[in-house]
């Protein structure tokens, strides 16, 4: 059986609905929840952004049970690795131990706004390496100097740090990030149901470990309705990750997705009242070698959404077992 989650979606959220939106998953029985971390939106209509942080931490304390998890964080670029570090213990503190660091290699969306150029995709991944040794660093305890090859840290020392580290999840869509992820993390993280992510994953050392992934749904009564939301929030959904990674502003995939289909966009986001396609995009993953799969429903209907899921996904979900 798949664990499922549910994703608070900072770029069509504003704070205070998203922590809602978690509790209301919470009471719907969901096994955790996601958040992403983006300084943009994707697209100027979805009109939300707000520091993710922040968001955690009220979250973690309106929640009781509901494990929590970045989906995903950069830390190299716009957050030092020694700051990510210090702000994942205190959302770790605060959760009482239900907190995943969730990291990846940055998008440029959000990642080019402090001014720095933005590297080819083997530097972030050289980048994304250091930072996690920076953040073990940190959490081991003591105080820290490190002068690496992209990093500094200076005489660091996290004062409130969990007993138990939480554990890191690293985002990959290829060989050499799935390599990366099997060498340093606790599960994978991706976005498409590649069974081969999964298996490079496993091969560099992530056997046994849990591999997480997200699938958008445009659930609600009327499918035209949810089409339509669809294709003005999400048109970019077809694009392939190494496109998104490396548009620099909501302006640039609002571009890049002008002349998508209403049809290419359903192909890849069900939409509308039924739970048929939900529950095959989640068995895409499951037979893919993929054990958690959260859910990112567009739109503000997230607490209805929920409801659908207590009443009618989770019993149907709960037959899926992975391959």
């Amino acid at each position: 059986m798949a664990a499922i989650g549910y994703t608070m979606m900072g770029e069509q959220r504003s704070p205070k609905d998203m922590v809602g939106d978690v509790v209301a998953a919470e009471h719907a029985g969901f096994d955790f929840s996601v958040i992403s971390d983006h300084f943009h939106p994707w697209v100027e209509a979805q009109g939300h952004s707000p520091y993710t942080w922040s968001v955690l931490g009220a979250a973690a304390q309106a929640t009781e049970r509901i494990p929590l998890m970045t989906y995903v964080t950069c830390p190299t670029i716009r957050y030092h690795p020694a700051i990510v570090a210090q702000k994942a213990a205190t959302v770790a503190l605060l959760s009482d131990g239900r907190f995943i660091l969730g990291l990846g290699a940055g998008e440029q969306l959000n990642e080019h706004v402090v001014g720095r150029a933005w590297p080819p995709a083997d530097v972030r991944h050289e980048l994304l390496s250091e930072a996690v040794d920076i953040i073990h660093m940190l959490w081991d305890g003591g105080y820290v100097t490190h002068r690496g090859r992209h990093f500094t840290v200076q005489d660091a020392k996290l004062f409130d740090r969990p007993s138990l580290p939480p554990r890191i999840g690293l985002a990959a869509s290829g060989r050499e990030s799935c390599e990366l992820a099997g060498h340093k993390a606790d599960m994978l993280i991706a976005v498409q149901p590649r069974p081969e992510l999964v298996r490079m994953f496993a091969e560099a050392g992530g056997r046994g470990k849990p591999a997480v992934a997200q699938i958008l749904v445009c659930w609600g009564p009327d499918e035209g309705r949810c089409r339509a939301l669809a294709m003005q929030q999400a048109a970019w959904a077809p694009l392939d990750w190494k496109v998104r990674s490396e548009l620099p502003s909501p302006v640039n995939f609002e571009s890049a997705s002008e002349f998508m289909t209403e049809d290419e966009v359903a192909s890849v986001i069900p939409c509308g009242p039924s739970a048929a396609g939900i529950i095959d995009g989640v068995r895409q993953y499951v037979d893919a070698g993929f054990d958690q799969v959260a859910f990112l429903q567009l739109g503000e209907n997230q607490r209805e959404f929920c409801e659908f899921y207590a009443g009618e996904l989770a019993p149907t979900l709960r037959d899926l077992s992975v391959a």
